[in-house]
């Protein structure tokens, strides 16, 4: 038994209830035209305000929407033979507006075939499919730069471990550190990352109970996904490192970590420097520049970083101090 779709209170007649659909179907925002069979306006109601009815003529479709829109309704009628038969077409209206046109024919009972032609506007539809198409190609693009810079870490780290235990170890660190920029990204809708914050997250893992070892200090900008990607692999090399060989581990003196905006040949840039001061009578073996350089870590803060910012940086070891500076423009691209 087919399913039943309409249903009406007995003795209410068909006309009283259209009277009611228009109405309906205006309040949804569609406009309609209804024409004869020789397709001459019957009636037209709620036109979009892109278009406008001709004054002291009867409205055509070429009067209507101009001769290149009427002739594609004219080719979509063409095809439309008996009744039932249904045809539509988008159409875009300048560089903003996409109008749908339905067109079905229909015979009322002693009548003629007549066309009902339902216009819709799918301009704000459309604009949402084209945000999220876009949308996919920056998340398609920004994947494929993670994925570049994990291989780079994988192959790098690889590189560099003398064990497996030593390279999972260390590379679980650094991937732990991406996943936390990647995270600080996506909570701002992809615009960057905050000095202050991507700082905080890159050591408080390291520091769960003695934030107060890193002192951040300047200007707290906004950095681009790009840099706050790199930027955090360089801090959380450097946090590794001070918990390991350097100051939290021989003098638990406090880690300056300063971001001021400057002038760089006439280029807005941003300078970040990070400053360890050590105990010059610590065991020298901890703090060596044999110990801090022969490894992944300082590729990455002396090549890898600066390279992926356009930047300049400089990475210093002695007995009184472990000081690492970075200087890139602010309006490098990614």
């Amino acid at each position: 038994m087919p399913h039943q779709l309409t249903w009406q209170q007995t003795g209410e007649s068909d006309d009283k209830l259209q009277g009611f659909f228009m109405p309906a179907l205006v309040d949804l925002g569609a406009s309609i035209v209804i024409q004869n069979a020789a397709r001459d306006y019957l009636f037209v109601t709620n036109l979009p305000s892109v278009w406008s009815m001709p004054a002291n003529v009867p409205p055509s479709d070429r009067g209507l929407f101009g001769d290149e829109i009427a002739d594609k309704l004219a080719t979509l009628k063409d095809a439309i033979k008996k009744p039932g038969d249904k045809a539509h077409i988008e159409i875009a209206v300048g560089s903003e507006d996409v109008f749908e046109f339905r067109v079905q024919a229909v015979k009322l009972p002693q009548g003629d075939l007549h066309f009902v032609t339902t216009i819709i506007d799918r301009s704000e539809a459309r604009h949402r499919e084209r945000l999220l198409r876009a949308l996919l190609r920056e998340v398609s693009h920004r994947s494929k730069n993670l994925l570049a810079i994990i291989q780079s870490i994988a192959l790098q780290t690889a590189r560099y471990s003398g064990t497996l235990d030593g390279f999972l170890n260390k590379f679980r660190g650094r991937l732990y550190s991406l996943s936390q920029s990647q995270d600080l990204i996506t909570d701002s809708s992809w615009r960057g990352a905050y000095f202050r914050e991507l700082v905080e997250q890159q050591t408080q893992k390291y520091l769960p109970e003695n934030a107060h070892l890193v002192v951040v200090k300047g200007d707290d900008v906004l950095l681009t996904p790009n840099a706050s990607l790199h930027i955090g692999l360089a801090l959380h090399e450097l946090i590794v490192n001070a918990v390991s060989h350097g100051s939290l581990l021989t003098t638990r003196r406090a880690i300056q970590v300063t971001c001021n905006r400057v002038l760089v040949e006439g280029h807005d840039s941003l300078e970040v420097l990070w400053r360890e001061t050590l105990d010059p009578s610590a065991n020298e073996s901890l703090v060596n520049e044999e110990t801090l350089k022969g490894h992944f870590g300082s590729t990455v803060l002396e090549r890898v970083v600066p390279a992926s910012v356009n930047g300049k940086a400089q990475y210093t070891i002695s007995d009184r101090e472990i000081s690492y500076s970075l200087t890139f423009p602010l309006d490098v691209a990614e």
